[in-house]
C-alpha cells in the first residue's frame, strides 16, 4: 500500500469567545498490509464516529499541495474524496484551506515548519503535549478555519 494512506490525522475544535477547545484528534492509522479500499474505508468509519459523536459545523481540510509522486497525490486524492463525500452526506459543508494559509494563521509565518506549527497549537489549545504530526496539522486546519470565519460575507471563506 502506498504510505499516503498509513496516517490520515483528524480534529474536533470548538470555540468559545476567543478561546480555542481541542474536543478530540488523533490519527487514523492503516498498516500496510491493509488494501487501499479497506484503507478509505477504515478513514471512513472513524470519522463517520467522530461526526456522529461531535456533531461538527464544518469541516475543513489542507488544500492540494505539490507532491513529488503521483501515485502519492492519486491517494491523497483519494482521502480527501472520502471526506468530502462523508461530509456531504451528513450535510456538513466542507472548507479548504491552503498549507501556508494555516502556517500563517496558526504561527504568523506561512514558511513555517511542521514544529513550529505542532507548538504554537500546543499553546494554542492549552494541550499538555506536543500533539502527533498529523493530529497536529489536523488541528492547525480548525483553528484557521475557526479564525477564518467571518460577519462579513466577502472576508468569509467559500466552502467547496
Amino acid at each position: 500500500m502506498d504510505t499516503s494512506l498509513r496516517s490520515c490525522g483528524f480534529a474536533v475544535v470548538e470555540q468559545r469567545g476567543s478561546k480555542h477547545h481541542a474536543l478530540e484528534h488523533g490519527r487514523i492509522r492503516n498498516p500496510p498490509t491493509r488494501s487501499v479500499a479497506q484503507s478509505l474505508a477504515e478513514i471512513h468509519k472513524e470519522l463517520a464516529r467522530v461526526i456522529d459523536e461531535h456533531a461538527p459545523d464544518a469541516v475543513a481540510v489542507e488544500g492540494i499541495f505539490y507532491c513529488r509522486s503521483v501515485k502519492t497525490a492519486l491517494r491523497l486524492g483519494e482521502a480527501r474524496g472520502t471526506v468530502i463525500a462523508l461530509s456531504a452526506l451528513n450535510a456538513l459543508e466542507v472548507f479548504e484551506y491552503a498549507p501556508k494559509r494555516v502556517k500563517l494563521a496558526v504561527v504568523g509565518f506561512g514558511a513555517a515548519d511542521k514544529s513550529q506549527v505542532a507548538k504554537m497549537v500546543q499553546s494554542m489549545l492549552g494541550l499538555e503535549e506536543t500533539p502527533q504530526e498529523d493530529a497536529g496539522d489536523a488541528l492547525a486546519i480548525a483553528i484557521c478555519h475557526l479564525n477564518a470565519r467571518s460577519q462579513h460575507a466577502a472576508l468569509a471563506p467559500k466552502a467547496l
